[in-house]
């Protein structure tokens, strides 16, 4: 087969990464994969996995015809079957570079915490949890499948030296004290509220320790501002530097194997267990849930991530699964095995890799007609036309959210009905 796969971008994230990575294990079982898209720091992981990188031109508002009739070019230049968009923009790049070349497949993943409604039910899908896949399935779309955020273990297990002793010395941190991690994105959406409360919580715990555990905070984002500030908060109310913050940084491998406890979701959360680390996993709402063999289901269904009942309460749920944990250095070997286990098992990039040719090999086998292409795009143009003018009016109330899609999770939405 001669695919494109085409993330939405190329900074450092979980989405693209599994784009990319998932790429290469297809072009391993022997096709023809391109990656198309935006420049950005992950070109070097493209580079370094012999994939080769077509850029996209500047898109401006999304969905963009200039990227669409760049794709369709791309498309009658290596005589491309199937494109591949993650998450919404490229998807419907991706169906009306599609629409212009009849043939050719598009299809989409998307990693986000909810699928737009405008994506093309005839496009196959694939998503990372099975309740937004069954959310799917109840809204109608018949071609959903389901693809855990892999993880590449060759490059991600304990026994891998990625440079950790440098890694402290780098960042200041003290050896003797129990490090914890979260390696993330300052969002305003989904994630900065888990990571003010973590800064709140270590730095109470530090200062009531005769042994301080000290955070490290690997990432970067627009709520960097509101990440520093409490930072500075913390270390007014406690009188101890407790936090350490690095930073993006392309490879974050030594920050997970310098962990004694991760917090995390998604993709991150699973790269911290491929590391043997025990894993606290964070959500919103004041989520907080510590990964045992008790707990592994709820993640199993919901993915990698949670909504709690009130935000208020997390740093108080936070706190007393952090306490007994840094006091029971067995319990962190014990779950961190446990951990190390359920990702080998589970989430290879081999087994993903895999999986992900077999729905190329489906989507191609098994083309809707071109009568219910048409009703299904008509229908995604009335829902996208929605969705934009409701864009608009939030923008001009004031209540625009960055990002839609992870800002009302299915998990959410199930929360509420309960």
């Amino acid at each position: 087969m001669r695919i494109v796969v085409y993330p939405h971008d190329l900074g450092i994230g979980g989405s693209q990464l599994n784009a990319i990575e998932l790429a290469a294990a297809v072009r391993d079982l022997g096709h023809e994969v391109i990656v198309f898209g935006p420049p950005g720091a992950l070109e070097q992981r493209i580079a370094e996995l012999g994939l080769e990188f077509v850029p996209a031109p500047k898109p401006g508002k999304r969905p963009s015809p200039t990227v669409a009739r760049a794709l369709a070019e791309l498309i009658d230049d290596r005589g491309i079957e199937l494109v591949h968009g993650y998450e919404w923009p490229p998807a419907l790049e991706a169906a009306l570079a599609a629409r212009m070349r009849p043939g050719v497949v598009s299809m989409s993943t998307v990693m986000s915490m909810s699928v737009p409604g405008f994506i093309p039910r005839t496009q196959p899908l694939v998503v990372g949890t099975e309740q937004i896949a069954d959310a799917e399935h109840r809204r109608g779309r018949r071609g959903t499948m389901v693809i855990e955020p892999p993880v590449d273990l060759s490059i991600n297990n304990p026994t891998v030296a990625v440079g950790t002793d440098d890694f402290r010395l780098a960042h200041g941190l003290d050896p003797s004290r129990a490090t914890i991690v979260s390696v993330t994105r300052f969002a305003h959406e989904l994630k900065l509220e888990g990571t003010l409360a973590a800064i709140d919580v270590v730095s109470e715990i530090a200062r009531d320790s005769a042994h301080p555990p000290q955070l490290v905070l690997v990432g970067d984002g627009p709520a960097r501002d509101e990440v520093e500030e409490r930072i500075r908060l913390a270390e007014q109310r406690t009188g101890m530097s407790v936090v350490t913050l690095t930073g993006q940084i392309s490879d974050p491998r030594p920050a997970y194997a310098a962990a004694d406890i991760a917090l995390g979701m998604g993709g991150s959360a699973l790269r911290a267990l491929a590391f043997g680390k025990p894993l606290v996993v964070q959500g919103e709402g004041g989520y907080w849930k510590l990964l045992t063999p008790e707990s592994l289901d709820e993640f199993l269904w919901q993915g990698w991530y949670g909504v709690g009942a009130d935000a208020a309460t997390g740093a108080d749920d936070l706190d007393a699964i952090l306490r007994p944990l840094l006091s029971d250095p067995a319990r962190q070997v014990e779950l961190g095995a446990f951990g190390l286990e359920t990702v080998t098992g589970r989430f290879s990039l081999t087994a993903a890799g895999g999986r992900q040719e077999q729905f190329y090999r489906d989507a191609l086998q098994q083309r809707p007609s071109v009568a219910r292409v048409a009703v299904a795009d008509f229908a995604a143009l009335a829902r996208y036309s929605t969705y934009y003018l409701g864009k608009r009016m939030r923008r001009a109330l004031g209540r625009e959210q960055a990002d839609d899609f992870n800002a009302r999770p299915v998990a959410g939405r199930a929360v509420a009905s309960r």
